[in-house]
């Protein structure tokens, strides 16, 4: 494995002595030379580059191939999330009771957050702690005049139809945070902060929190772990049952050793809502007589429930689209995709929609119909979901391009194209390209699998052009802990061109 990465960090270093292209021929046969190198002889590259100033190819190969765009699926997420929604546009989380507080403060039946798909409720994009965002609905509540709630506290995540896991999903990432369940009402993307330190003494189990630490009733943990003398390895593996909320952590951690935290996604996400908000109830004064539950879309249909026989006590905004964007594009946060995906199929149905479509399908035949408005081929993208978690999802380097250039000419150009990951400052390109001429002139998209990855966005060039690009590498193993180590290098020849494209 080491001398595979000496391998990688010499063709790096071989790239970066190139000497920067002055004529369109010269780039051209840098571009080529350096993908058809012999370790890529059985991969798959696609790539393709355009001017935005002037509209000439400047580059292309197997342009029209499909290949796995891994996270490069979010461009077109966000890309139709603007262009269906607007960049101000707000999902709203609606607080229902069939009856009114009377005089006392009391509502005598239920009360039902209902969720429309909003990402937002979370301590990062509300800068302070869980309790803080959840402070929106207890105020929201308590501005209603809510004292007491005789009946059960609902978590209504109903507004989505279909599974919580999204098509072409595997069993694996369902084990990872970037692989939450998606619900239209979320909460600290649905996800646990588990830590695990050694006990004190060898033989000792170790300890395990929970954050927030409320939450520790929620998440049951069979703990099967154990503490051993210094000098011992750590095994240390947390494994949460597929659909339940019970972990196992199994292995040993040794005498002294720091802690490990673990992102854990959780099953019915809802459900954590519902006791998470209870509780917070209870801090402020609110009582809860009933349960605190949650119900998704299956439980309605067996259980219909007419909300417009329902008031809106009050309701929670999310952020503008143009921060869910941001967040979703610059991290490259799975959820806050899917939720979109998912919240935009929902706003399409009608009453001529088949009763068995989810949200999923409505939100990837809105894409379609996208596709069509952008003049991109329909057959050059295949998705089946919104975050590029799934394998099946397949692009080609030319219909990413032409989303790249449509979206140059919109209105909301500059909030797609600042949502963007910039090469060697922030985002998933934080730590890339830096100390290159490509730091801070390129803004793109980044995408990953294990055998596959993709970069695409919009740069500017050593000479003052503006470009779009697409850059995709199929079946190929980089170095682990090394993303970006074969597609970085063509952005930053690109980013090195002298000339133009005139």
């Amino acid at each position: 494995m080491f001398s595979l990465f000496l391998l990688v960090v010499a063709s790096s270093c071989r790239t970066a002595e190139l000497q920067p292209a002055s004529t369109l021929a010269e780039l051209q046969q840098q571009l080529r030379d350096y993908i058809s190198q012999s370790k890529y002889a059985a991969a798959l590259w696609g790539v393709k580059v355009v001017s935005l100033d002037t509209g000439k190819l400047l580059f292309e190969f197997n342009e029209n191939k499909l290949l796995t765009p891994a996270s490069n699926t979010k461009l077109y997420t966000a890309a139709l999330a603007l262009d269906r929604l607007g960049s101000d546009y707000r999902i709203k989380s609606s607080i229902y009771a069939r009856n009114k507080p009377d005089e006392s403060g009391t509502v005598s039946g239920d009360v039902i957050v209902y969720g429309r798909g909003d990402p937002s409720v979370n301590a990062r994009l509300h800068k302070g702690g869980l309790e803080d965002t959840l402070l929106l609905f207890v105020k929201a509540i308590s501005q209603a005049k809510v004292k007491r709630i005789a009946g059960d506290l609902i978590a209504d995540c109903s507004y989505f139809q279909g599974p919580a896991i999204g098509s072409g999903w595997l069993t694996d990432d369902l084990q990872h945070a970037y692989g939450a369940e998606i619900s239209a009402l979320s909460v600290n993307d649905n996800i646990l902060r588990v830590r695990v330190t050694p006990g004190e003494r060898a033989g000792a189990a170790c300890h395990i929190s929970v954050l927030p630490g409320s939450a520790i009733a929620f998440m049951r943990v069979n703990n099967r772990t154990i503490t051993v003398e210094k000098g011992g390895a750590r095994t240390l593996q947390l494994r949460r049952h597929t659909s339940e909320n019970v972990l196992d952590a199994s292995g040993q951690m040794t005498m002294g050793d720091a802690a490990q935290s673990q992102d854990i996604p959780v099953h019915n996400p809802a459900a954590l809502f519902a006791f998470l908000l209870s509780d917070a109830l209870k801090r402020h004064g609110i009582e809860l007589l009933g349960k605190a539950r949650s119900v998704d879309c299956f439980g309605r249909q067996a259980n219909p429930v007419g909300l417009d026989t329902f008031s809106e006590l009050g309701a929670v905004e999310s952020p503008p689209l143009r921060h869910l964007i941001k967040e979703t594009l610059k991290i490259s946060q799975n959820l806050y995709s899917d939720l979109l995906l998912a919240h935009i199929g929902e706003r399409s149905r009608s009453p001529e929609t088949s009763q068995d479509a989810t949200s999923e399908q409505l939100g990837i035949h809105e894409l379609g119909n996208f596709l069509v408005k952008a003049g991109i081929p329909p057959n050059e993208v295949l998705f089946e979901e919104g975050s590029g978690l799934s394998r099946n999802n397949a692009a080609t380097p030319n219909a990413t391009v032409a989303l790249l250039q449509f979206m140059a000419r919109q209105a909301c150009s500059n909030v797609f194209f600042e949502a963007l990951p910039i090469a060697g400052v922030d985002g998933t390109l934080q730590n890339r390209m830096k100390n290159t001429v490509a730091q801070g002139h390129v803004r793109a998209k980044t995408g990953t699998f294990n055998r596959d990855s993709s970069l695409s966005g919009q740069m500017q060039t050593a000479s003052g052009e503006h470009l779009v690009f697409s850059i995709m590498l199929n079946r190929y193993s980089s170095v682990p802990g090394h993303s970006g180590a074969d597609v970085d290098p063509i952005a930053v020849m690109l980013a090195k061109f002298r000339g133009r494209s005139l």
